[in-house]
C-alpha cells in the first residue's frame, strides 16, 4: 500500500479504537502526540525501503538509508514481522520513557499505544497486498489475505486508488458522524 493508505488506515484504526473504549481524560498534548505517533506507526515499517520518505526528506541520513535496507534484509522482511513489531514496540517505548521528563502532560503509555496500533494497521494493510507479509519471521513465509494471490491488490493501482482508499475515507467519515455526539462529549468533558 502507499504512504497515504497506511496513514488514512491508521488514524482510522486510532479512531475506531479509541471511540469503542471508555471515555479518559486526555491532555491535548497526549491526544496531539498519540495521532503524530499512529501516523508515524503507520509508515514505520517501510523504513526498510532506502526510498522512504525518512531518508529521503533527512539528507544527512540519504546515506544511511541505502545500507539500511541491506541491515534489515530488505524491503518487508523484519520491519514487516512480529518481531519487528517487538523491536520496534521496545525501541518506542525506550524513546518515551526518555522523553517523559520534558512531557510531563503526555500520558507516554497511550502515545505508545497509538504508534503501535499504526503499526499493527500498516502489517494488516500489507496483508492485502500481492507480497504479502513475513508475520512469523524468521519462519520466511509471506501471509496474505484472499490466501489466493492473484486476488490480491496491487500496490499504487486502481484497486487501492479507486476503492481502498475511498473506502477508508468514507468509513472514516462515516464513523466519524455516527460517534459525532460522542466525540464532542469527549472533547468538552474529557480533553483538558
Amino acid at each position: 500500500m502507499t504512504a497515504r493508505t497506511h496513514d488514512l488506515a491508521a488514524f482510522t484504526t486510532l479512531t475506531i479504537v479509541y471511540l469503542s473504549q471508555p471515555a479518559r481524560t486526555l491532555t491535548l498534548s497526549t491526544l496531539i502526540l498519540s495521532v503524530v505517533a499512529c501516523l508515524i506507526g503507520g509508515i514505520t515499517p517501510d523504513i526498510d525501503q532506502p526510498t522512504a520518505p525518512f531518508w529521503r526528506n533527512l539528507p544527512i541520513l540519504k546515506f544511511f538509508g541505502k545500507y539500511f535496507d541491506n541491515l534489515v534484509g530488505g524491503h518487508r522482511f523484519i520491519t514487516h514481522s512480529i518481531l519487528g513489531l517487538a523491536l520496534f514496540g521496545f525501541l518506542a517505548h525506550f524513546l518515551l520513557v526518555f522523553f517523559t521528563p520534558v512531557m510531563p502532560h503526555v500520558d507516554t503509555g497511550y502515545v505508545w499505544w497509538a504508534y503501535m496500533i499504526g503499526m499493527v494497521s500498516h502489517l494488516v494493510m500489507d496483508s492485502f497486498t500481492k507480497e504479502g507479509v513475513p508475520w512469523l519471521l524468521p519462519v520466511p513465509i509471506k501471509f496474505g489475505f484472499p490466501p489466493v494471490k492473484s486476488w490480491r491488490v496491487t500496490t499504487g493501482k486502481h484497486v487501492e486508488t479507486l476503492i481502498i482508499f475511498p473506502a477508508l475515507v468514507v468509513l472514516t467519515l462515516t464513523y466519524l458522524y455516527t460517534h459525532s455526539a460522542e466525540i464532542l462529549n469527549l472533547l468538552h468533558h474529557y480533553l483538558v
